[in-house]
Formats: structure tokens, sequence, C-alpha cells
């Protein structure tokens, strides 16, 4: 009786590291589970073939060479330098003698390219094959799969893979490595900390303890562009596997939280044989201790320059330097570093928190220079961080990335330029100046939540690459400003239900909480144009506000329009601005609405809606006044010449229409404004075509004829 046993060394060198089985003992186990598989008394009878490119396995001057390890097992050392023909040389070595029984095969390997050599020998031999192998069976849709046995190395007898338990004090590892002079890159730091996990056996456990969601209570957590994502990290764990564990701030918090898991954890039959402890932290000597009298592994990850002697000297530890393992960057290096990717979601950061705080103290004048002092004592008034070192930590990198400009050993401005304060100020000066001039402009004390939400969705000067994408991104910035003390949340009782409270924001009426003044002025410059607006024709407001006089002709369209069709007196606000919003630039349709309202053309309320338990706002328009007159006979006027082209057989484009108009005509804008109002169609694959609904009710209307109407709903 004879079996042979074949190794891919080179495969199976991976599969020992990454468990943390030694690799003499697995060529040992492997022999004993071969003979017994084949049914022999000894391994006398079994030729056992180990195969690898053994010059590509350096080892380190203190290591056996995996040749000779297998070589003194009792292996057939085989060099391998194209793997391609390794299947023929081994046919042609081992298994084209004629004689004697062959009657088992097993072969060890996760690598495909071996599949020629089983399939091979089955058509030459009856010979029982095997497969042993990990990381999934490679005879899965072969032509082989059903006839040869497959088993993972971890069904094999004395082969037993190491599990690693990892737990991690991220707050004193990210501030010993900022205090290092390391920028802490968190995927890169979760990448690297896993990649070493695996390399001492299979990891079970990873867990990472901070005060997570504590605003400044860590250093600044970054990603490769730089860009801030402390408030991302806990979402980032748990996507690598990893368990972020709340503790609060301080040092005996993390210590207890940490002792008592490791113990507990510990003492559990199916507990790690390599715990890992991610700390620098000497206290530890307490865990430490117990957990090398039941037989575990210890490895303690430091930090160089932050790790205690004590651990450092322990003869049972095996110590590794987080520094030397993730190759992180320094904080000069942000410099270099391109800070936000325009592919990327801008959202708010600590970096926020720095350009915020530092932008108040510039606007409160007090003084022409901004101390990094001073911007430390605003951090930590404003709650950004919890201590002087943290906000020491986030002025510091500040300056690296550029976001302040340091004029001198203590001063600091900020850098106007820089892409990460432009978006910044520009989000804080639009949200303000909404909710300033929302307030301003209809004299309430507050705007509702949802409302603010839908107006900073029409702001058009946010419409950048990352910016208003959603309303969570709008969502996230006005939570920002809350925190900031910039804009104030306060929950009031539901106008028609009192019992439910519904978020709104107000101005904070503290004068050293109203920073950006600009924007609270800009506000209140739109009330004072309004009210210069008064008496002022449409066509006269176009000379100098040109969006606006044609938001109001589109509004004074479309709400006759709905009016008359629907026999209502008024139409939907909200409905009519979803309608006209393509045409929002801003702020344009609410300062339409404020002209309409300062020259009596319309009428905005609450109206009893049929349609609902609640009344609902509305604007009403009045056709006997004047300027609206004079739009309507315009509309009209304009529907008569295309009625004319269309009875003429005339094709409809804008050259034609202007042929056929006399005086001066924003075509564009009435062709929109029909387009809109559903009265004008493009036509399919004819650019600037347009069919007319001669059946449509405005049509109709002015066309004065008894044409069978199609109901059409229009708003």
């Amino acid at each position: 009786m004879a079996a042979y046993l074949i190794i891919d060394v080179d495969d199976l060198l991976r599969f020992a590291s990454q468990n943390g089985i030694d690799l003499h003992e697995l060529a040992i186990a492997l022999r004993g589970n071969a003979a017994l598989a084949a049914g022999l008394f000894d391994t006398s009878n079994l030729r056992a073939i180990a195969f690898a490119d053994w010059r590509s396995h350096p080892v380190d001057e203190n290591q056996v060479e995996p040749e000779a390890l297998f070589r003194n097992a009792g292996y057939d050392i085989i060099e391998v330098e194209d793997r391609a023909t390794l299947p023929k040389r081994l046919i042609k070595q081992y298994f084209n003698i004629p004689p004697g029984r062959r009657d088992e095969l097993i072969l060890t390997t996760t690598v495909a390219d071996m599949l020629p050599l089983i399939c091979q020998i089955r058509k030459i031999s009856d010979m029982r094959l095997r497969v042993w192998g990990a990381d999934g069976n490679i005879l899965v849709g072969s032509e082989c799969e059903d006839e040869i046995i497959f088993q993972p190395f971890e069904a094999l007898s004395g082969i037993r893979i190491k599990n690693v338990w990892v737990y991690i004090d991220f707050e004193n590892i990210s501030i010993s490595l900022n205090e290092q002079g390391f920028v802490v890159n968190l995927d890169h730091l979760i990448e690297r900390m896993v990649s070493q996990a695996q390399a001492h056996g299979k990891l079970v456990k990873m867990a990472a303890y901070a005060p997570w969601g504590q605003r400044g209570a860590l250093p600044p957590l970054v990603d490769s562009s730089g860009r801030e994502i402390a408030g991302d990290a806990p979402a980032r764990l748990m996507m690598a596997n990893i368990d972020p564990v709340f503790h609060l701030p301080g040092k005996q918090s993390a210590d207890i939280r940490i002792a008592r898991d490791v113990l507990t954890d510990a003492g559990h039959p199916e507990a790690g044989d390599v715990i890992i402890l991610a700390t620098g932290d000497r206290d530890f000597n307490d865990v430490i201790n117990p957990l090398l009298q039941r037989n575990k592994t210890v490895i303690v990850w430091g930090v160089r320059g932050s790790t205690g002697r004590l651990l450092q000297s322990h003869p049972s530890l095996q110590l590794e330097y987080i520094d030397d393992f993730t190759e992180l960057q320094t904080h000069q290096s942000l410099s270099t570093v391109e800070t936000q990717n325009d592919t990327e979601s801008f959202i708010p950061s600590q970096w926020s928190s720095v350009i915020i705080q530092c932008f108040r103290l510039s606007s409160a004048g007090a003084s022409a220079e901004i101390t990094k002092a001073s911007l430390i004592r605003q951090l930590i008034e404003a709650g950004d961080v919890i201590s002087s070192e943290r906000g020491d930590d986030l002025v510091s990198q500040a300056v690296s990335l550029g976001i302040l400009k340091q004029q001198s050993a203590d001063i600091v401005e900020l850098n106007l330029q820089h892409p990460v304060v432009d978006k910044t100020l520009l989000i804080v000066n639009r949200l303000v100046r909404r909710v300033a001039n929302t307030l301003n402009t209809r004299n309430w004390e507050y705007v509702n939540y949802g409302f603010l939400l839908k107006g900073l969705a029409m702001e058009r000067d946010l419409d950048r690459p990352g910016m208003n994408e959603n309303d969570q991104w709008r969502s996230h910035w006005i939570d920002c400003l809350v925190r900031e003390r910039v804009l104030q949340r306060d929950l009031v009782p539901h106008r028609h239900n009192p019992e439910d409270l519904v978020p709104v924001i107000r101005i904070p009426t503290a004068a050293d909480d109203r920073i950006l003044p600009q924007a609270i002025e800009e506000a209140d410059a739109v009330e004072i144009t309004a009210q210069n607006w008064q008496g002022i024709p449409p066509h006269k407001l176009s000379d100098n506000e040109p969006e606006v006089a044609r938001m109001v002709t589109r509004i004074v369209v479309s709400v006759q329009q709905f009016t008359s069709f629907r026999n209502f007196a008024w139409c939907p606000l909200g409905s009519l601005h979803r309608r006209l919003r393509e045409f929002d630039s801003g702020v344009t349709f609410q300062n339409a609405v404020e002209y309409l309202l300062i020259n009596d053309m319309v009428t905005v309320n609450e109206y009893a809606n049929p349609r609902s338990d609640y009344n609902t706002k509305g604007i009403e328009l009045d056709e006997d006044h004047p300027f609206v007159a004079v739009l309507l006979a315009e509309r009209d006027e304009f529907v008569r010449v295309l009625l004319e082209m269309y009875h003429n057989n005339i094709t409809i484009t804008q050259p034609s229409i202007e042929q056929h108009l006399t005086g001066e005509w924003d075509v564009p804008l009435w062709i929109s404004t029909m387009r809109i109002e559903n009265v004008l169609n493009p036509l399919p694959g004819r650019t600037d075509q347009y069919s007319l609904f001669r059946t449509h009710h405005s049509v109709k209307l002015v066309a004065n004829d008894d044409v069978d109407e199609v109901a059409t709903a229009n708003s």
C-alpha cells in the first residue's frame, strides 16, 4: 500500500502566517493526517513532497528556512520556477513509473493551477484522490468535483488555528500618535491594524475603546485626502468589523472598561489564544499577568516614546510598535495633501469648528489679531474640544493643512483662499442669510426645520460638487451651525396639534452668538429692497432685477391658469413653488412673492383646503390690479400669435415666433412659461420645435371658442 502527499508550500506559508500556526508543527501534522487518511500504520509508506519557489521566501537570521524545515520533516523538496509546467513534471517524476499500487494521493493547495495534476492522475490511475485546503473548495465547478474528496485544514487533526482577540485603547493610541507628530489617518490605521492582527492568527474579535461622539475628545482623525472624519469613525470601524465601544473621556474610564472586558472574555472557553492590547499604559500590567497565567500569548501594540517602561521590559510580552507597521504620515506632510476631493460630500468636520470660531473672533472686532490661545479658548467655550491640549492639536493641524495662516509664533488668521475655508464660509453665510431673510420678510419668530430644508435646496450658490446634495447634507450643516451657536434650535407646539412638538430654527439673540453679520445685513437689505420695489411696474423691475421680474411673470400666469381652470380663488403656494423651482436661483421665488405682496398684486393667506383637515398656505391673484392685467394681456397676445401660427400651419420655433410678434418681447421667457403651463410641448427629436395644445384651457379662453376642452392638471 502506498500513499502520496503533495504540499504547495507557497500557498501553505500564507495560511500558516494568517492563522498563527507554527510551520514545523503544521508540516508534521499534515504528514500524520495523510498517513491516517490512507490507512497506514506509520508514515514509512507515505511519500511526502513539498514544492515551492524556495528562494522567494527570505527569513530572519533567527528563523529556520522553510526548505530546511520541510526537508528535516521528511519531505522530498522540489524547486519550482514555472508553476505552469509543474503538473507534468510531477506526473513524470512520481506517477509514470509502472509497478505498484498507489492507493492514496493527497494534494494540499488552494490554488487552482494544480487542478490539471489531479485530473490527469484520475485518468491514468484508480487512486483515491483528496484535496486539503482553505479559503473554499477549488474543485467546485471542475470536472473532478464529484469524484474527489475535499477537506478543509480546520477539519484535520493536530492543526490548531490560533484565535486572535484585539482590544484597542483608541483614545490613548490616537493621542500618543498625534503627540509623536503623526497624522491619524483612520482608514489607513484600520487597514494596517487588521493586517497586523491577522499575521498572528485568525482574527475573531476586535474592539476599539474611545469617547465616540464626544466632540473634541480625540485629536483630528482624517482620511487620505486630509478630510476630517471624526464623526464617521464608529461607522468606519464597524465596516471593518471592529466594535466601537464607548467610554467617558479620561484615562481611568478607559482603563477600567478595557480591563473588565479583557478579563471577562479571557474566562470564556472559546477565548482567544492570542490577546493583543493596543495601548501604552503601564496600568495594564494588572491585566497582562492573569492572561499569561492562563497560557495566553499576549502582544502589546504601543507607540514609540509613549509606551510605559514596565511594558517595554516585561519578559513575557511581545511588543510591537504601531508607528512601525502603520507608516503614518507626519503633520508636516499635511501641507501637500489635497484637502478636499470634489467627488466627496463636503460635510461638517472639526475644521468647520475651527473656521467658524476663528471667524467669530474676527467678526467680533475686539482685536485685529487672533492668538492661538484665544482661538483655543473659543473652541473650548463652544464645546468643540474638551481641553487645551486637544484644542492645540486641532489648531496645529489646521495650520499644517493651510486652513489657518500662522503670522507669528502665536498669531493666526483664516486662509480665505483655502477651498475648505471658502466652502465653509459660503455655506454658513447662505444658511444664515436664508434664515434671517425668511424671519425678516415674513415677520416670523422662527423658521420651521422642514421649511428651511426646502429653502436651502433652492440655493443655487450652493450647487457645487459635493454640496447641497440632499436633505441629509443640509441637515448636517444646520445641526453644525446649531452646535457652533450660529443658529438656535427649539421645539415648539405644532400649530394644528399643540401636543406635538416640532423643531424650529431661530437666529440667536445673544450678541456674541450672532456671527457673520454680513449675512444678517444681506437679509435686512432684501427687506429694504423689497420695500423699494413698491409702485415699480414689472417691466421697470426688469431693468435692475431681471430674474425677479421673470419670476413675477411666471407666478402671475401660473396662478391665473390654476385658479381659472380649477375654479379656485387661490393656488397652493407650495405646489406653485415646486412647479417653478427650476427657475429659482436661491431666493428668486421668495423675492418675486415679496414684490407681488408689496404691490398688492397677490394675497398670501392660510386657506381651508377641501382635501385636508388643515389649512394650506396659498396665494390669491388680484386680476384687476393694473400690473397683473398688463402681464395677463401679454400672455393673451402671445397665445394669439401661437394660434395664428397653428391655423396657418407655421412651424412653431423661437425664430418664427419672433417674426410674428411686434414690439420688444422676452421670447425665451414666454416659451418656457408656456412650456411649464403645458400650452407648448417640445416635439420629440426636433430641436426647438413645439406643438400647441389647442384644447388647453388657457388657449380656449383666449380663442373664445367652443373647442372641447381636455381636462389637464396644471399645478
